[in-house]
């Protein structure tokens, strides 16, 4: 092995971000390494990730093992007490160049952990990439960190405190990456609708996706990530619902549909305010579709509030839906409440998941017939306009973006071909 690997975890922004490690390995000449960036979402996620690092070990017992991540960021001492794990480094230390320079790994306990506190880190350098290894659409950080407290929630002590990364920058990077032939951007962090706060003036989401969408005026298409719904601002909220290049697909944290639950979560939303928020959308951009994230079995959940949460994926017509059965971390409130029992957190995550496959094929067969623009992301397969997955039978190019009629359905895709 030559160049490093890298393995990423969790979400669009370690995407990102580890598209910008490679960058600091590879000029650092670090060789004969594996570079496992963590998630710590929930505990699953750690111990897949500490069952990933096990298996590269057996199957590469010469190479490097470095772990970095939410994960390493926010229980370092795990992964340092891994025989397995050469060395431990910090979300903020995982972004610098220096941190990747060639060195003696494993010399000490000292040298192996390289994690400080995340708390103290208070601006996010936007670091310039020019693309994403095997991939055909680009993830632009805009924000990084979060100042809410969810009482769930140990993302804001793996990324700190919220940063913006400033308009121009991120402009810039956008006018970058589509010079370099991507046809979608999205829009990525940690609490992106709090973009701006930390910034002179204090803008708001809105005015930045404005300002992409009118300075860089040969983007094809650009997405936003999960967004908190109760902080979308006028601005974005006029946008979403009328711009063409803005993908109609957003996704929410909505995490539950009981008003109960969401007090205790210190979720600052209500069921009524969700529900509202999509029919106002759906009103002024018919097409568009939401997806969501819900959380089954929070702590002191009963069956009526479980139901409340089932009855809003139909209320809120969700199309995609990404359930997590609830997962205590520890130092967080949540993991000090009445805990549900696990059994019954498995039986309602399948419940939540069947309702949004329900949801989503109905969704899919809508779509028959339907011409659709898709973004070929291999040969043979891509994403429409509202990321529903198509498959073709003839081979495209990747990255090309093609106007394709659905001819048929498989069993969680569109099948089409090309539209004439």
């Amino acid at each position: 092995m030559a160049q490093p690997e890298i393995i990423t975890f969790g979400c669009r922004l370690n995407t990102y971000e580890s598209e910008v490690m490679r960058g600091h390995a590879e000029q650092a000449g670090l060789e004969n390494a594996i570079i496992f960036n963590t998630c710590a979402v929930t505990a699953e996620a750690t111990r897949q990730a500490r069952q990933a690092i096990r298996r590269a070990r057996k199957e590469n017992p010469l190479a490097r093992i470095i772990v970095t991540g939410c994960a390493a960021q926010t229980e370092p001492e795990t992964f340092a007490a891994m025989a397995e794990v050469d060395l431990v480094l910090g979300n903020a230390e995982k972004m610098k160049a220096e941190s990747w320079k060639p060195i003696d790994f494993g010399v000490n306990d000292t040298e192996r952990v390289r994690v400080n506190d995340i708390m103290s880190v208070r601006e996010t350098a936007l670091h310039m990439i020019d693309g994403l290894s095997d991939r055909t659409r680009a993830f632009v950080q805009v924000q990084n960190g979060c100042d809410h407290r969810c009482t769930f929630c140990i993302i804001p002590f793996g990324r700190g405190n919220s940063r913006s990364v400033p308009a121009g920058e991120v402009v810039e990077q956008v006018r970058r990456l589509v010079a370099n032939g991507y046809s979608e951007i999205v829009l990525s962090g940690v609490d992106i609708t709090s973009w701006g706060a930390d910034l002179p003036g204090a803008p708001k989401l809105g005015n930045l996706v404005g300002r992409i969408l009118k300075l860089v005026p040969d983007l094809k298409r650009l997405r936003i990530s999960s967004i908190d719904s109760i902080e979308a601002d006028p601005e974005l909220f006029e946008i979403m619902a009328g711009e063409a290049r803005l993908m109609p697909h957003i996704h929410l944290s909505l995490q539950s549909g009981d008003n109960m639950i969401l007090k205790r979560m210190k979720r600052r939303h209500s069921r009524e305010h969700s529900i509202a928020f999509c029919n106002d959308l759906r009103a002024l951009r018919p097409d568009i579709v939401f997806g969501a994230d819900i959380i089954a079995g929070f702590p002191t959940e009963t069956d009526e509030m479980f139901e409340n949460s089932l009855r809003i994926v139909e209320e809120c017509g969700l199309t995609y839906l990404h359930v997590f059965p609830f997962s205590p971390r520890k130092g967080t409130p949540a993991a000090k409440m009445p805990q549900v029992e696990k059994h019954v957190i498995k039986a309602r995550a399948r419940l939540l998941r069947a309702a949004g496959q329900a949801r989503l094929s109905g969704f899919l067969n809508g779509e028959l017939g339907a011409t659709r623009q898709v973004l070929i992301e291999t040969e043979r397969s891509g994403r429409t306009e509202h990321f529903a997955p198509v498959k073709f039978v003839q081979e495209m190019t990747p990255g090309a973006i093609v106007k394709a009629r659905v001819t048929g359905l498989g069993e969680a895709h569109l099948e089409a071909r090309l539209a004439a």
